[in-house]
């Protein structure tokens, strides 16, 4: 194994967005590294849920290039993007958004079987997630059976079970206390470590961000990396 230099997972260059006459994004920049961990901030209307839909395919911009490692993915189809989002990236959204009529491990196992991967093959890789996560013994309860915290988990476990090059948390710890959200993102921030995956962290949180690497703050649709944060990046060796 031999150390290497910071690698880029993921790159958003110069991307304007415009919706009819308002444009939302001003030529954003980002760029994102295997194994780091980039917090988004900024306030309300300044665009963050836009970039971060720019940057995992759900939308097109109407200027710019988003580039995941080598291809660049803004000019693809809409179905080559979705079948992207469900290979190569990852989601963890504010309130889990997990399916209420299937059992948790289901859950974690849905990108694979989406993917086409057999329902028992699904589950299997899906279930060592469970005592990564401090989750064992709660794979067949529904996610009305879990608390808040256990529900998050479990969507880190969905977010990761595809071994993701990026993964995107859109607000993670907002419907969390204080305590449960910290260590909720010092979960998710070590396990994106181990697997090298790139993270993106959208937040209102200064605690949340100053738990990454770096913070790029968005203001009126511009960027501008405002802080690094004390906690170190070690770029991820080959």
């Amino acid at each position: 194994m031999t150390a290497v230099g910071p690698v880029p997972v993921l790159r958003g260059v110069g991307l304007t967005h415009r919706y009819g006459a308002t444009t939302v994004l001003h030529g954003a920049e980002i760029v994102v590294h295997r194994g780091e961990v980039v917090a988004v901030t900024g306030p309300s209307g300044s665009g963050k849920s836009t970039l971060l839909h720019c940057l995992a395919g759900v939308l097109t911009p109407s200027e710019g290039e988003v580039w995941l490692g080598p291809d660049r993915i803004d000019g693809w189809s809409e179905s080559r993007r979705t079948a992207l989002r469900g290979a190569r990236l990852g989601f963890v959204f504010q309130f889990g958004q997990l399916l209420p009529e299937l059992p948790a491990v289901e859950n974690v196992a849905l990108p694979l079987m989406l993917g086409g991967m057999r329902r028992a093959e699904a589950v299997a890789k899906a279930a060592p997630w469970f005592t990564v996560l401090g989750l064992g013994g709660l794979e067949e309860r529904r996610p009305g059976q879990l608390s808040g915290g256990q529900e998050q988990r479990v969507a880190i476990a969905r977010a990761l079970v595809t071994e993701p090059e990026v993964v995107f948390a859109d607000e993670p710890t907002g419907a969390l206390d204080t305590d449960t959200g910290n260590h909720l993102m010092d979960l998710l921030t070590g396990l994106v470590a181990r697997t090298g995956a790139g993270l993106v962290v959208v937040t209102h949180d200064a605690e949340v961000a100053a738990r990454c690497h770096r913070t790029v703050e968005l203001r009126d649709g511009r960027t501008a990396q405002v802080g690094v944060s004390p906690h170190p990046f070690a770029p991820v060796a080959r």
